[in-house]
């Protein structure tokens, strides 16, 4: 994929139509506009094995239905990740006791890893490695979707630093659905650095992985039942984690090291501890921070992953400790708050999971001081210092947008075409006009031909030129955005005025100075951040990882080229 460069769409494909087409066309709801005229996506050959390449780890990986047990009762149906390990150490594959979870791969920085695909689901899927830096092919982007009973071979060389990861489905329209049903897993990369801290492992580093979900009668799952679950993204009534309800750890009396994933398809969460404990967090998405910090809670949106130090010393045996997601506001319109009749209201006060103090022990590893060191990229590092690449949200009538268009294959704008091995300067923001931002929209938006310029005052656009203004800002919530590909530096945020008392519930929850591929993005919060484009050219998307938002088409590509 890495040599094939899609030509972009051109707005003379409209001109060249009849004048009864551009009627229609001028009828169409800006949503199916921007789609008019856009190849379908391609149904591309299976990769096979290639004998050259050498590999450290080969594993296969199933994607199929499944019946499980997950509440009390009837079982229910379900999608599952399995695995066999073909080739490799011992540890590589460690299934999650009574999960629906995909096992947790566990690999090394520098291993060439090949991994063989099966679907035995009854639609086509595609598995992205949420966080892995690997060659556009490798990535997991819907042109590689495989249809029922095809076999899709990954081959790769792990060149993250250590971190945890997810692999997922991406197959375009239906990545929320085959999530929620259960097709999910963690991807943990470990390195050198990481090894010489002695961390807490073993049994003593316990993997968090938070779902909402939401059962009738008969235990079986329960999924979008209107288009309002759509645009708000579908909530559940009942939180799992590690695909259990009512979950529960036995811990001794001493440290333990718990890797956090937020799961959902929409859900964000307020993590903090009943008794008001700080957290002290080690790392974030793309893996240790350079120092623990110390928070009072941390915010979790979907696609992010954090990774807690939880000291259980001097707490008698008995003693409880409970996670929950505390009380905050802000992330969903007031509209959508009222319309949730999932039972477990966005920004509610209830548990997420019991840590239960079941044995004294007299030794526990200590906090280290430092954790790693990585590279901090500056302003004046990147190649567009003062034009940052703008990733604009919309909230439109029936349509989740990003610069001010739904995703279609082959709809690469000027500005999305990103030269290999640059680092980049970009920006997320709110694109419906007013407020504190409208001059920011107006200097991010500044590009020229197609890109998002031309649409803003052309009419595509959902600023001030596309006339979204007041309803926009009614509609405005808050986005969890993913980038594929390197993991990125956030540099600035920048918070409106006019949401100030909702933006006070969770504004000490974000870490800000470690690697990310995903961000919260607060209504009205301009937020900037630091990219680099290295090694690898092709197409990489950018979206929402609210994935009911996603499949509406809140995706867009760069083509690195």
């Amino acid at each position: 994929m890495s040599d094939q460069n899609p030509n972009n769409y051109s707005r003379r494909r409209f001109m060249a139509q009849t004048g009864l087409g551009l009627l229609a066309f001028a009828g169409m709801p800006r949503s199916l506009k921007a789609m008019e005229g856009m190849q379908a996506m391609p149904k591309l050959p299976p990769r096979q094995i290639n004998p050259n390449f050498k590999a450290d780890v080969d594993i296969e990986l199933f994607c199929k239905p499944a019946i499980l047990p997950i509440l009390a009762g009837r079982q229910t149906q379900a999608l599952q990740y399995t695995a066999r390990l073909l080739q490799g150490p011992k540890g590589v594959l460690t299934d999650i006791p009574g999960s629906y979870l995909g096992p947790i791969i566990r690999l090394h920085k520098g291993q060439k890893v090949r991994i063989h695909l099966h679907n035995g689901l009854s639609e086509a899927t595609v598995t992205h490695w949420h966080g892995l830096h690997v060659p556009a092919e490798m990535d997991g982007h819907p042109l590689y979707a495989i249809n029922p009973g095809e076999k899709l071979v990954y081959e790769f060389e792990i060149q993250n630093r250590a971190g945890m990861n997810i692999y997922h489905p991406h197959p375009h329209e239906t990545t929320a659905k085959q999530v929620y049903h259960g097709l999910a897993g963690a991807l943990l990369v470990n390195d050198e650095e990481e090894a010489a801290l002695g961390l807490p492992s073993g049994d003593y580093e316990i993997p968090i992985v938070i779902q909402d979900r939401l059962f009738d009668a008969q235990n079986q799952l329960v999924y979008v039942r209107n288009m309002h679950d759509r645009m708000m993204g579908f909530y559940g009534d009942r939180i799992l984690v590690n695909g259990r309800a009512d979950f529960q750890i036995d811990v001794d009396s001493r440290a333990y090291r718990l890797r956090v994933m937020n799961g959902s398809t929409a859900r964000i969460y307020k993590l903090g501890w009943d008794d008001g404990t700080p957290l002290t967090v080690l790392g974030t998405d793309g893996g240790l921070l350079e120092k623990p910090e110390t928070k009072p809670y941390m915010m979790l949106a979907p696609g992010e992953r954090l990774d807690i130090w939880a000291d259980f010393s001097g707490r008698a045996v008995g003693s409880q400790l409970v996670m929950r997601s505390l009380a905050f506001s802000g992330v969903l319109p007031k509209m959508g708050m009222m319309m949730n009749h999932s039972g477990l209201a966005v920004g509610s006060d209830y548990p997420i999971f019991t840590a239960k103090v079941t044995r004294k022990v007299s030794d526990s590893p200590k906090l280290p001081h430092n954790l790693s060191s990585f590279h901090h990229y500056q302003t004046a590092d990147t190649a567009n210092p003062d034009k940052p690449l703008p990733i604009s949200i919309t909230e439109a009538h029936m349509a989740m947008l990003l610069n001010g268009r739904p995703y279609a294959y082959n709809d690469v704008q000027e500005f999305e075409r990103i030269p290999v091995n640059t680092v980049q300067l970009l920006e997320i923001f709110h694109a419906h006009g007013g407020g504190a931002h409208a001059g920011q929209e107006a200097e991010a938006m500044g590009h020229g031909g197609m890109g998002m310029g031309g649409m803003r005052h052309g009419g595509m656009g959902m600023g001030h030129g596309g006339g979204m203004g007041g309803m926009g800002m009614m509609m405005s919530m808050a986005h969890p955005i993913h980038l594929h590909g390197q993991s990125f530096q956030i540099i600035s945020r920048s918070a409106n005025t006019a949401n100030a008392d909702d933006y006070a519930t969770v504004s000490e929850g974000f870490i800000d100075h470690g690697l990310k591929d995903t961000v919260l993005v607060m209504p009205g919060e301009i937020v900037r951040i630091i990219k680099p484009f290295q090694d690898f050219k092709g197409l990489f998307m950018y979206h929402c990882h609210n994935l009911e938002h996603e499949d509406m088409g809140m995706m867009r590509d760069f083509l690195v080229v």
